[in-house]
């Protein structure tokens, strides 16, 4: 009831917190008032990943950076009551918790003086996400019943060593500091003269709950040089206490097979989210990089000329037009499904037609998308494997195929069913696919870098168009990147480029790639010397 009131009510303006960086980290409630948003303002540290929630809504960074231009609070405030007053539905997007350190009070008191309706949505804050993302609870019944949450620095034009009770906090169980990383050599100067123990165990950690999450642990009297050492800089927030020793017991979003790892997904940007979610899983820092898009055709004649012909060999009881009809990718499946909409056709049309797929994601595609079950998958997912089955089965000779597939399909299919006797092969293109004109900034500064360690291709195409855009410095760029590869047709496409795969999935999808990395990463890891 209350959402559908706030749809109907158009003036208001909602402080939500987004969570220190994770974007799985947001609560429904707030992804409940991003879909409704008309303008949301944001953090700089707000994932871009939570953009998909407000895709028509306007987008406007308010965010601050130390060191770097930004607006005041004022102006945000002025901007918060503007839109709202306009009759706009406005999301104040916040890092962490709106009112823990996050001047939520200070945007909630301009908007209430405003007479402007508001609402605050609580958020993660960074102190517990951090604790928990690094192993370190900040509570025990062994160790500490409570936490304090302490301000690293003071406002402009205060003295942060003059406005903290440095011996009230020196007696204090567990502290977190937020935003204190220039602080860190003062205040633990400030702790252990007021009676902390020089030996208290201390943890800063960077990024919490991103994959470049970085913890450093240490005593109150070396943590500062840790961090420095370790080149640990904002955002980051220090944990103090007993509780901090627990980390080596508890760790686990650091200690999973691909923590440290970053790796370049090449697939389209739909196609991406599969894989990364399942590298991320693992903690891998993924990069989207894609190389194909998927395009509608641009000439629908072939493509419903031959959907008309099976809805009227169904109707009219005529001989079939295909004995077989071949889907190669998890697209042929969404293009034909969009396609028989439009056309007001459904799946009847593949009645008296049996359907083949090549691989699980597809026949998972074909099952979904036109509630068609395939009477035909090889164990190996590649066209060659598609072949070999059909021959083997004895259906090819003498048979009608229908392949509905990508505009730049490899021919080998074709071939084969056509030497191998059958008696007509349709091969139509239902979507196209060409190369991106460009790969993201992100992409070229890892590169640059040397901050990949692992590249996936999901195709020959993936790989082929790679190259091209990386140009003459491909070489130069890959250097020692490891590189992945779905299948042998794949791999047969890396190596014409003057590259080896470091892995080759088996079986030949997703998981299978996923899995060869996880297993080379642990085989290069117990080859490491323990002495190291």
């Amino acid at each position: 009831m209350h959402q559908n009131r706030l749809v109907k009510y158009r003036g208001h303006a909602a402080l939500v917190g987004a969570g220190p960086g994770n974007p799985g980290l947001l609560t429904l409630r707030g992804r409940e008032l991003l879909e409704l948003a008309d303008v949301v303002l944001f953090d700089s540290l707000i994932s871009q990943k939570l953009r998909v929630y407000a895709q028509k809504a306007q987008w406007v960074n308010v965010g601050k950076r130390a060191g770097e231009p930004s607006m005041s609070q004022d102006q945000i405030n002025a901007m918060l009551i503007r839109h709202a007053a306009a009759g706009k539905r406005v999301v104040r997007l916040k890092g962490g918790d709106p009112c823990i350190f996050g001047r939520g009070g200070e945007e909630a008191l301009a908007l209430a003086e405003a007479k402007v309706a508001f609402e605050i949505v609580p958020g993660v804050t960074a102190a517990t996400a951090a604790g928990a993302y690094a192993g370190i609870p900040l509570t025990h019944r062994n160790h500490n019943s409570s936490v304090t949450f302490i301000a690293g620095h003071s406002t402009e034009g205060r003295d942060f060593a003059a406005d903290n009770d440095w011996a009230a906090i020196a007696k204090l169980p567990c502290v977190a500091f937020y935003m204190g990383v220039k602080s860190l050599s003062m205040i633990a100067l400030k702790l252990i003269e007021h009676g902390l123990p020089p030996d208290t165990p201390a943890a800063c950690i960077q990024w919490a709950t991103l994959p470049e999450q970085k913890t450093v642990t240490a005593t109150i009297a070396t943590l500062a040089d840790a961090v420095l050492e370790s080149r640990i800089a904002t955002p980051a927030l220090t944990l103090v206490g007993s509780v901090v020793a627990l980390r080596e017991q508890l760790r686990w979003f650091d200690n999973r097979p691909l923590s440290g790892k970053t790796i370049m997904v090449t697939r389209t940007r739909v196609q991406a989210s599969v894989l990364s979610a399942r590298l991320e899983a693992l903690g891998a820092r993924v990069l989207e990089a894609p190389t194909i898009e998927i395009a509608p055709l641009t000439d629908w004649s072939e493509v419903d000329g031959i959907l008309g012909e099976l809805a009227r060999g169904i109707s009219k009881r005529a001989p079939a037009v295909a004995d077989w009809i071949i889907f190669t990718s998890p697209n042929a499946a969404s293009a034909v499904r969009d396609r028989l909409w439009r056309l007001g056709l459904d799946a009847r049309i593949f009645a008296g037609a049996k359907i083949a797929v090549v691989g699980e994601s597809t026949r998972a595609a074909v099952e979904k998308q036109l509630c068609c079950r395939a009477d035909l998958c090889p164990e190996q997912f590649f066209l060659e494997a598609l072949a070999d089955a059909l021959h083997a089965a004895d259906a090819v000779a003498g048979r009608k195929f229908l392949l509905l597939r990508a505009d730049i399909a490899r021919p080998v299919l074709l071939e084969r069913l056509r030497s191998g006797g059958a008696s007509d092969v349709r091969d139509v293109a239902v979507y196209m696919t060409r190369k991106t004109a460009a790969l993201p900034d992100e992409v070229w500064s890892a590169l640059r870098s040397r901050e990949v360690d692992w590249i996936t291709f999901t195709s020959s195409s993936t790989a082929n168009n790679l190259a091209a855009l990386l140009g003459p410095d491909a070489i130069a760029l890959l250097g020692t990147t490891k590189l992945a590869s779905i299948g042998p047709v794949t791999s047969t496409a890396i190596r014409a480029l003057g590259f080896e795969p470091r892995v080759e999935a088996s079986p030949h999808d997703l998981d299978g790639l996923v899995t060869a990395i996880e297993a080379c990463e642990c085989q290069s890891e117990k080859a490491i010397p323990e002495t190291l």
